[in-house]
């Protein structure tokens, strides 16, 4: 009979210490060690997990000899998803859906899976009672006879109704609330996780079944449990939004048979979520009448999309002795970064203001080529005079308060006159001699007073 000891696991990064220390030397992160009970064998040696891929018999091959042949993947019905995964599921593979509770991680996958009626696939539910699930499977309004409910948290009889049903898919929904008959300690823990993790990674591997687990999101925004979960995945996608918005976003943190770039979009309606195929209808306002000051409208990218974003400014007088600085969606740092060089290079006096930026529709952006459109609204709002609906702005701005050239600009063009835009500013020289092939009129300013010049000047 093994024996039972503690152990100290940090609950950020996963590493073992025999006593309880203060900062982690694995992450650096300050009170995370959390005690735990584990086993040891009488010889004293901890077992290898169940999980571990250790004793499979492999041999060291020649990379010559490997053959590079194309991963096997399973389509899914929503076209949004194998965009993110990066063509569909690969047979075999061991995929995470992380998301604050609430934001439609189960409705997501339910709905995808519903539709797959060739498939024998096995849900295990750990939070959500059959009855649960039967009830938001009529909402969505699909029913199907190859997708079998199992509401169980215990890992060894969950894989004895694998092996009777032999699935093809498997969904764990959530990875938190799995135990093992082997750990001693509560599910959620570290090493729970991490030991029912690499189990299920170990039988992914060997049965070629893909699996789908979902996981809990912590108060800072990222995964719950230990970081060496990201690591024991293929793929890590994030599923994100804000509940006061109808528009969930699905991005790839992490995937190892296609691209971490791409975004996929929903709406949330009431049926269930729906694929948004043009992403610049959920980020533009369409019932404006008049123009606006403090309003301009940018071209982004994501992955292979572009799509414009809607960005909004307010500046007014400081009410208090120390103005605010309010930022959503878009980079606190960037905003002051912008705000210093309107101040130095320009000379327009912002440092006695509050300034408050928002992006439409609920989405955070990192794209520099916003650059151009945040100081457009900014300078709008300032002077309280509108910019005109049909103009877009695609650039980054330098400290010296340069206009730098930005990637992809033919395709952010497309994308604006396609919309509908007359005309468009870009970085001087960005097409290089290729703007006949557009009817939007293309404006090329290069430093950033030039730019106000063109837009607000009454001459």
């Amino acid at each position: 009979m093994a024996k039972v000891k503690t152990a100290y696991f940090c609950s950020n990064c996963g590493h073992e210490s025999p006593r309880w220390i203060g900062q982690c030397p694995g992450c650096g992160q300050w009170n995370t060690f959390v005690e735990e009970r584990v086993s040891v064998s009488r010889s004293g040696a901890k077992g290898a997990p169940r999980g571990s891929l250790v004793g499979t018999g492999a041999k060291p091959v020649p990379l010559s000899e490997i053959q590079a042949l194309e991963e096997p993947r399973m389509i899914l019905p929503s076209k949004e998803l194998n965009r993110v995964l990066g063509g569909g599921l690969v047979a075999g593979s061991l995929t995470l859906i992380g998301g604050e509770p609430g934001i439609g991680k189960s409705t997501l996958i339910l709905q995808n899976i519903l539709s797959m009626r060739a498939k024998k696939i096995l849900y295990v539910s750990g939070e959500e009672s059959a009855t649960q699930l039967r009830l938001r499977a009529d909402r969505i309004g699909k029913i199907s006879d190859n997708t079998y409910i199992l509401c169980e948290t215990g890992l060894d009889r969950i894989f004895t109704h694998i092996e009777n049903i032999k699935p093809q898919l498997l969904i764990v929904d959530s990875i938190q609330t799995i135990a093992s008959s082997d750990i001693e300690s509560a599910a959620g823990s570290v090493s729970q996780v991490r030991e029912c993790a690499a189990s299920l990674l170990r039988y992914a591997k060997e049965s070629g079944v893909p699996v789908i687990l979902v996981g809990h999101i912590n108060k800072e925004g990222s995964i719950a449990g230990p970081k060496v979960l990201e690591h024991i995945v293929d793929t890590v996608l994030q599923f994100e939004g804000d509940r006061q918005y109808m528009y969930r976003i699905l991005r790839a943190i992490k995937n190892r048979f296609g691209s971490t770039s791409e975004i996929g979009i929903y709406e949330m309606v009431q049926k269930g979520l729906r694929e948004v195929t043009n992403p610049s209808e959920m980020l533009l306002s369409q019932n404006r009448t008049e123009p606006m000051s403090g309003i301009a409208i940018g071209v982004s990218i994501e992955g292979v999309r572009a799509f414009l974003i809607e960005v909004q400014a307010l500046v007014s007088t400081a009410a208090y002795g120390t103005p605010q600085r309010s930022v959503t969606g878009f980079d606190p740092r960037r905003m002051n970064m912008l705000l210093a060089v309107l101040e130095k290079r320009v000379g327009f006096k912002l440092a006695a203001k509050d300034v408050f930026l928002n992006i439409a529709g609920g989405l955070k952006v990192a794209d520099p080529a916003l650059d151009m459109s945040v100081v457009a609204a900014i300078l709008s709002s300032n002077f309280d005079m509108a910019v005109p609906q049909d103009y877009a702005f695609a650039g980054e701005i330098g400290l010296s308060g340069e206009i730098r050239t930005v990637t992809r600009i033919e395709q952010r063009v497309a994308e604006a006159e396609k919309l509908g835009f007359t005309h468009i500013y870009i970085p001087t020289g960005n097409l290089k001699g290729i703007k006949d092939k557009f009817k939007i009129k293309i404006i090329e300013v290069n430093r950033v007073e030039a730019l106000f010049r063109n837009l607000f000047s009454t001459e």
